[in-house]
């Protein structure tokens, strides 16, 4: 079939049916165009855009079964150290003074102190200090002695079977000479704050 513009010339688009075959294929292919686009565009794209989100979904849920795969697959190990996590947990508690016991601290300080060869100039209660889960009791101490005295008291405070930690290290030289020295530190102690118990 050769191609005529004439063809193309005085076309009365109200009378489609009267037109020549050339100008008829042409707007035949433009219509069928026309329908894949409108069609791609209702239909396909719609469709790409959700096979786009469950691929992502995908990726998604792959993750979290690895997690809980990984979970299932090491749960008596999770639970065999949960358990061990509470034992260290108790034993940790065990180690700090109840209510009944604070007031014989003040007894063990001052024995560990005056046997290592201090003087007590100070040796006093603080007020509690409430945080989230435990209460924070400081202790106001200031001795007089050598510096081995102290490294003995410092040594023997970290060997008692209570957690009592030493805070604010001040050293002054009261006369001249290694065994005429003051020290003045904190000491804390802690105890377990109740659930549903807050000091303040």
């Amino acid at each position: 079939m050769k191609f005529d513009k004439s063809q193309f010339e005085n076309l009365d688009i109200e009378n489609v049916g009267q037109w020549p075959s050339a100008p008829k294929l042409v707007l035949t292919i433009f219509l069928a165009c026309m329908v894949i686009f409108l069609g791609y565009i209702g239909l396909v794209s719609d469709k790409i855009d959700q096979l786009e989100r469950v691929k992502g979904e995908e990726v998604t849920l792959k993750q979290s079964y690895q997690a809980k795969y990984h979970i299932a697959a090491n749960l008596e190990l999770f639970r065999a150290q949960m358990v061990e996590a509470e034992e260290i947990f108790a034993t940790q508690l065990r180690s700090l003074p109840n209510s009944h016991e604070t007031p014989g601290l003040l007894d063990d300080i001052t024995f560990i102190g005056t046997t290592s060869g201090l003087e007590f100039v100070k040796l006093e209660w603080q007020p509690e200090i409430s945080k989230e889960i435990y209460i924070e009791l400081p202790i106001d101490i200031e001795v007089n002695g050598s510096y081995h005295s102290f490294g003995s008291f410092v040594s023997k405070i970290a060997g008692l079977p209570r957690i009592v930690t030493l805070h604010n290290f001040k050293i002054n030289i009261l006369q001249t000479g290694d065994d005429n020295l003051n020290l003045k530190l904190e000491a804390k102690t802690y105890r377990y704050q109740e659930q549903g118990v807050k000091t303040q």
